[in-house]
């Protein structure tokens, strides 16, 4: 299992960690700076240029996964990874790809008061050989206050496991983080497990539509991005009774008719993913009462909301919304569309 430790720049992760891996047998600590490090040294400066933060670089969040991964498969164990996350879809990202992998994460959040943070900080080490170091490392700190606050408020307290360790040693933060992960008064992260594709995949979506016409679009805890009920087409499944399978898992909305045919795109791979068959169906108007049904299961799913095309243009990653477009035009003409990419073939 991995036992991630995130709070704010300057909470303490690092040496509560240190101490932890000797109260935890066979533990390793991981530290995700490291690869930060070596993207600094392997990607070139003009990639880089204008980058503030390695977690907004997508290499990094799945080097992230894969590292973690490869060292748990080499050492067994525990991994404790210290490391702040404050943008959710990272989070969701990170933690999602690891669940893929059947590897559970303990989330822990040190908290201490924002009185005693900024001491920390101001008290914070900075080596005489780092360039612009009281930049970089004091004041890096100092400019993410605001968006850990920011973060406990809307999400981290009801993902994480919090711990005032304001009052608290590194060492007595560890054994507090110890005693909580021993005793499974920290669950394992409650985010669906979708197996990582090793082939080519069919996925199957279904568009629902409000009395508004506008298109259901949820947003899953596993992924990164809003996206469209569905899912992967199971071996032997029929791909419109998959998306309405997974609409019901989804939502709790059955659907009683086989929905009708929209779109099928073909996406092309892009490594690491595989890309396949990505199929979206027409599931029809919900009335008031039916989406006031609408469920919303933790483990998949995080919210819901019903999207104008216009919107759905600011929700969606580009691929997928140019197969909403599409879709929803052959909607309108009542013809089946062909893609390849997203872009209409023959």
């Amino acid at each position: 299992m991995i036992v991630w430790i995130n709070g704010a720049y300057g909470a303490g992760k690092t040496s509560t960690a240190r101490e932890l891996i000797e109260l935890i047998p066979n533990s390793t600590l991981f530290d995700p700076e490291v690869i930060g490090g070596a993207l600094d040294r392997l990607l070139p400066p003009k990639h880089l240029a204008g980058v503030g933060d390695f977690q907004d670089l997508p290499i990094w969040r799945r080097l992230v996964i894969d590292t973690a991964a490869a060292m748990l498969a080499e050492l067994g164990g525990t991994l404790v990874v210290p490391m702040t996350l404050l943008r959710q879809e990272y989070r969701d990202e990170i933690f999602g790809g690891l669940a893929a992998r059947r590897i559970p994460v303990r989330h822990v959040l040190l908290a201490p008061a924002e009185t005693i943070l900024r001491e920390r900080i101001a008290g914070r080490e900075v080596p005489e050989d780092l360039p612009d170091g009281e930049t970089r490392v004091r004041q890096w700190s100092y400019d993410h206050i605001e968006p850990f606050k920011a973060a406990l408020a809307a999400w981290l307290t009801a993902d994480a496991y919090p711990i005032d360790s304001g009052c608290l040693t590194p060492r007595d933060a560890a054994r507090r983080i110890a005693e909580a992960v021993g005793s499974g008064e920290v669950p394992a992260c409650d985010i669906v497990q979708t197996p990582e594709p090793t082939a080519e995949t069919v996925a199957a979506g279904v568009l629902l539509f409000d009395e508004q016409d506008r298109v259901l679009l949820v947003d899953p805890t596993y992924k990164a991005g809003w996206e469209f009920p569905g899912g992967v087409v199971e071996r032997g499944e029929a791909p419109a009774r998959a998306g309405m399978r997974e609409v019901a898992e989804e939502t709790g909305i059955r659907l009683d008719d086989v929905p009708a045919l929209l779109v099928v795109d073909w996406e092309p791979p892009a490594p690491p993913a595989f890309g396949g068959l990505r199929l979206l169906f027409d599931g029809g108007r919900l009335d008031s009462e039916d989406a006031g049904r609408m469920l919303l299961p933790g483990p998949e799913l995080r919210a819901w909301r019903f999207a104008s095309e216009a919107e759905a243009a600011h929700l969606l990653p580009p691929v997928r919304y140019e197969r909403l477009r599409r879709a929803l035009r052959a909607r309108e003409r009542g013809r089946a569309m062909y893609l390849e990419g997203g872009v209409p073939v023959g």
